[in-house]
């Protein structure tokens, strides 16, 4: 499939193998699924209708990513774990367009786990969903949305949290977008797919995987926060 060695990297979970993927996708061989989550298609024309000029562009990177791993690993289905869009601001007649067309595009079933941006709007032919279970992973958009009590079997998949990493030192930092697991709770964060989307930085304990440069890293679970310091994130 992919040559370059440094574009995945496996996660095992419960004698399963998935595929972290440095395009910033989650791959099941088993079931053939390629999931994706907080894609914030027509960010910028959301802005721009609230007169803050950014350009309309990054809609064509995004999608034409997810098109690119579509023809590589040939999945079965999609699955985009919420925020395919950011708003029905940018919900405009081009994008509807678009998103009509992307199933065929991608050569396979596309289905949508509704995520926070999405409430109050319809897409033609795609339907919000509620969390899922699909074999041995539970999907959801955020993390409130868990297992249902007594499926331990189940590693909980999904976005929202718009994760990432600060490597470094102030005077020389990088933020890059991750995969982060939980292990206290099951659940794999998947990092935003959406070129133009911003980032909150992982919970201290996680076990984190680096994107960066076409190459998946991974890296050193971070240091447990001290008690009464209890982090916030939402995305």
């Amino acid at each position: 499939m992919v040559d370059h060695p440094l574009d995945r990297a496996p996660f095992h979970w419960r004698g399963q193998r998935l595929e972290l993927l440095a395009a910033k996708a989650l791959w099941d061989p088993e079931q053939k699924l390629l999931l994706v989550a907080d894609l914030h298609l027509g960010k910028a024309e959301t802005f721009q209708s609230q007169g803050i000029a950014l350009p309309s562009d990054g809609d064509a990177g995004t999608l034409n990513a997810l098109l690119t791993l579509a023809h590589v690993w040939r999945p079965q289905e999609v699955v985009v774990l919420g925020d395919l869009i950011h708003s029905r601001l940018g919900l405009t007649a081009e994008l509807r367009q678009k998103l009509r067309a992307l199933p065929q595009l991608l050569g396979c079933r596309l289905r949508l786990i509704g995520g926070n941006h999405e409430r109050g709007s319809w897409i033609e032919g795609l339907p919000q969903e509620a969390a899922m279970a699909r074999g041995s992973l539970w999907l959801s958009h955020g993390p409130e949305d868990q297992p249902p009590p007594g499926s331990t079997d189940r590693l909980h998949v999904c976005g929202h949290l718009h994760p990432v990493a600060l490597i470094g030192d102030r005077s020389d930092r990088l933020r890059l977008p991750c995969f982060s697991y939980d292990e206290g709770v099951r659940r794999l964060v998947l990092p935003s797919f959406g070129q133009l989307t911003g980032g909150h930085p992982c919970d201290p304990g996680e076990q984190i995987w680096l994107v960066a440069d076409g190459a998946i890293v991974p890296w050193q679970a971070l240091s447990p926060q001290p008690p009464g310091r209890a982090p916030h994130r939402r995305g």
